[in-house]
C-alpha cells in the first residue's frame, strides 16, 4: 500500500487529518514534524503510523520512497501571528514549501498544502478565492506575508505536481491545540478563563458600527476541515486556492455565550480594550465566500454551526482533555 504523507503531523490539523485518514482505514502514513514538544506528540498517541520523518530529513526521505507516496497533505507550518522575524517565515513557510512543492512536482504526487485566511489582510478586496487578487493582497503581518508570497509562487510555476490545492483556512478551532499557547483558538481560550473565573473576556469595540464583542469571525470546526481536506485530496477537483471556512461569520460573543451554555455556567462577559499595538490591524470581520468549495469543487456536506462544533469541542474533549 503506497504511503500518504502529512507534515504538521504533531499539530493541532496535522494529527486531526492523521485521525481522519485513520478513520477512514489508511494506516499506511508517514508522519513528518520536528517532534520536540512533547506536549504536541500526544496528539499522535494511539493513531496508526508507520512511519516518524523529521522535517529537516523529509525532501531527502521524498526522494528516496517518491515511487511509494500516493499524496502529501503538507499542513506544517510556522503560524504564530505574533511573531515579526521575517526569516523564521522565510525558511519554514515560504521557503520549505517551495521545497515540498517541487518535489512533488518532480516525483508526481499530488499535493494540498496549508494557505490561510491570513493572506486577505483587512478583507479590502473581500474573501474570494479568485486567482487574480493574489497579487494584489495585503496581509497584515508576516506569517499572513509568508502564506500569501506562497500562493503568489506556485501560481506562477509551468511545472506543477499532478493535482494540487491550497486551502485558505478561516478560524479553525477544535481538539488537539493543547500545545499551541497563545495561539489556540478563542474556544480553547474562554474554556480556561471560565473554569478559572467563572467568566471571559472579550475584546471591546473601537469601531462604529459594532457594539461590544460583534466583531465577526468564520469560525470552523477542525473536523469540517480535514472532511474537506480528504475531499479534495480524493476527488481531485481543478488546481488552484480554495477557501476553507463555513461562509457563515459569527460574533464572538455568540462564541463565548456558547462555552458557557455547553459548561452549564451562568454567562459573565467583561470587555476590555483591544491593545494598542494590534488595534490598527484588529480585524473586524471574516468570511469566507466558499462558491469555489461548493459549486466547483462540489463539496456538498453541511458544516457544524459554531453552536454544535462548540458544544461536541467542550463536552467531548476539553471537559475530559481528549485527544482527536
Amino acid at each position: 500500500m503506497a504511503y500518504t504523507v502529512v507534515t504538521g503531523a504533531a499539530g493541532f490539523i496535522g494529527s486531526c487529518m492523521v485521525n481522519k485518514l485513520n478513520n477512514k482505514g489508511f494506516t499506511n502514513i508517514i508522519v513528518v514534524d520536528d517532534f520536540s514538544n512533547p506536549l504536541k506528540n500526544h496528539n499522535l498517541d494511539h493513531k496508526s503510523i508507520v512511519g516518524h520523518v523529521h522535517r529537516d530529513e523529509f525532501i531527502n526521505w521524498l526522494q528516496k520512497h517518491q515511487l511509494e507516496v500516493a499524496s502529501v497533505f503538507h499542513l506544517g507550518a510556522r503560524t504564530d501571528t505574533a511573531e515579526f522575524n521575517v526569516e523564521i517565515f522565510n525558511r519554514l513557510n515560504l521557503n520549505y514549501s517551495k521545497q515540498v512543492w517541487e518535489a512533488c512536482s518532480n516525483y508526481g504526487i499530488p499535493l494540498i498544502y496549508a494557505s490561510s485566511a491570513a493572506t486577505y489582510g483587512m478583507g479590502e478586496l473581500g474573501y474570494v478565492d479568485n486567482h487574480s487578487i493574489v497579487e494584489n493582497l495585503r496581509p497584515l503581518n508576516p506569517y499572513g506575508e509568508s502564506k500569501n508570497n506562497f500562493d503568489i509562487w506556485a501560481l506562477n510555476q509551468e511545472k506543477t505536481p499532478p493535482f494540487w490545492a491550497g486551502m485558505k483556512f478561516f478560524n479553525v478551532y477544535g481538539p488537539n491545540e493543547y500545545h499551541k499557547g497563545r495561539m489556540a483558538s478563542v474556544i480553547f481560550h474562554a474554556f480556561k478563563q471560565i473554569k478559572e473565573t467563572q467568566g471571559t473576556k472579550l475584546f471591546r469595540s473601537h469601531r462604529s458600527g459594532f457594539a461590544d464583542g460583534m466583531q465577526l469571525r468564520d469560525f470552523v470546526y477542525v473536523k469540517d476541515v480535514v472532511d474537506v481536506l480528504y475531499f479534495i485530496m480524493h476527488t481531485k477537483p481543478q488546481s488552484g486556492l480554495y477557501n476553507l471556512g463555513t461562509g457563515k461569520a459569527r460574533p464572538f460573543l455568540h462564541l463565548a455565550k456558547a462555552v458557557f451554555k455547553a459548561l452549564e455556567i451562568p454567562k459573565k462577559i467583561e470587555f476590555i480594550d483591544t491593545p494598542i499595538d494590534i488595534r490598527e490591524k484588529y480585524q473586524y470581520f471574516t468570511e469566507a465566500d466558499i462558491t469555489k468549495l461548493v459549486q466547483e469543487a462540489g463539496y456538498s456536506a453541511p458544516f457544524y454551526t459554531l453552536e454544535e462544533g462548540v458544544y461536541e469541542y467542550v463536552t467531548e474533549f476539553l471537559v475530559e482533555k481528549k485527544y482527536f
